[in-house]
């Protein structure tokens, strides 16, 4: 037999890796309010954040469970969440390319899953819809949402469809991402984000002065813990703007209670400053997500030549539903006081959303400023 004249193959040499410097995953912010940053995640970061879900879990995450993965893996939360974390323990991993209602529901009857990490649109696609029968999710146990904030009003729609523990969870690309959830096996405080996860430490600084405030005043949640980035990519002034004193900034508002829970009420970036005070575009979201007509909405801040910046809330209807400007506006007046009302109230057929189905202001901020010469919306 003829043999080859080609050299034989060299053998690459080991390379040794240290976890806490070596990057193992570039992995992209949102990008809900600006462009993308590229955050720098060691092999350190992601593995500290795997153990953390993994305690917290108390073995949730281990055979016999069945995890649900609809949400796309390029994606943080998903990595970690539906990827990493089971696979490391050895537990199944039930993909669905995509997220379509039939299809899901068809999984659990025949899977029986039940873990589902997810996030609010699709939870509150579950909990609305007349297609979805409780027997069709009886054997999900826990639907963990993130990537948003959960609405009363979602919670209370996905539990007239399922008995599952609805756990909220928190985190940020910045964070591999998880800093906090909700207990994952016995009930946590009504819209908590739970507490933070093992070796995460926190605090809550004033939006203006920096200074840590104490339990229950609303300041900026900074983060600490083996899970936080090295930083951006090619970004020192992004980075400069990120840390405070080694604190990761979230710019995310809250506090937390007497009993160790966290809780979050707004983004800073979303703030909106009327007449002096502040407006968080979160309260009046959930007052309208209480209307029955309301399926989807968003709130942003717009110029205004008296207050400064008012409020101007989209809103997209349930299917067969109808509502005017005036009604919702009267709806909201028992529910709002007079510095939260929306100034305008503009219907859509779709609001804009991420690739994995978080609503963007992003789109809505730069459609208003369009329709509206001269104005930049907040």
């Amino acid at each position: 037999m003829p043999t080859s004249s080609a050299p034989p193959r060299a053998i690459a040499s080991p390379r040794s890796t240290d976890p806490e410097r070596d990057i193992a995953v570039q992995q992209y912010t949102g990008g809900t309010t600006g462009l993308p940053k590229g955050a720098l995640l060691t092999h350190a970061n992601i593995s500290a954040n795997m153990s953390q879900i993994d305690k917290w879990g108390c073995e949730l995450f281990y055979p016999p469970s069945k995890v649900v993965a609809v949400l796309p893996f390029f994606h943080i939360f998903a990595m970690t969440a539906c990827m990493n974390v089971p696979l490391c323990n050895g537990t199944p991993v039930i993909m669905l390319p995509r997220f379509e209602l039939k299809a899901l529901l068809d999984l659990f009857t025949r899977t029986k899953a039940n873990v589902l990490p997810a996030v609010p649109t699709l939870l509150a696609a579950l909990g609305r819809s007349s297609a979805v029968k409780p027997e069709q999710l009886a054997s999900l146990q826990v639907a963990i949402s993130g990537g948003a904030p959960l609405s009363n009003e979602v919670r209370a729609q996905f539990a007239t469809k399922s008995k599952a523990l609805l756990a909220e969870g928190y985190g940020l690309t910045e964070a591999s991402p998880v800093v906090c959830c909700a207990a994952l096996r016995v009930p946590s405080k009504p819209m908590s984000i739970g507490m933070p996860l093992p070796a995460t430490d926190i605090r809550f600084v004033d939006v203006d002065s920096g200074e840590v405030v104490g339990i229950g005043v609303d300041g900026e949640l900074q983060v600490k813990g083996p899970q936080v980035m090295v930083g951006y990519y090619n970004d020192p002034e992004a980075d400069a703007q990120a840390f405070s004193d080694g604190w990761l900034r979230t710019g995310d508002v809250g506090h937390i209670d007497e009993d160790g829970y966290v809780f979050l009420v707004d983004r800073i970036k979303d703030l909106i400053i009327c007449s002096g005070f502040n407006v968080y575009p979160r309260v009046i979201e959930e007052a309208l997500l209480t209307h029955p007509a309301v399926e989807e909405t968003s709130v942003i801040g717009a110029p205004d030549p008296y207050r400064g910046e008012a409020p101007v809330a989209f809103v997209k209807l349930q299917s067969g539903q109808t509502a005017t400007e005036a009604e919702l506006k009267h709806f909201l007046t028992d529910r709002l006081n007079k510095i939260e009302l929306p100034r305008e109230i503009i219907f859509k057929d779709e609001l804009p959303k991420t690739l994995i189905g978080k609503l963007s202001k992003k789109e809505l901020r730069a459609e208003y400023a369009k329709s509206h010469p001269g104005s930049a919306s907040k």
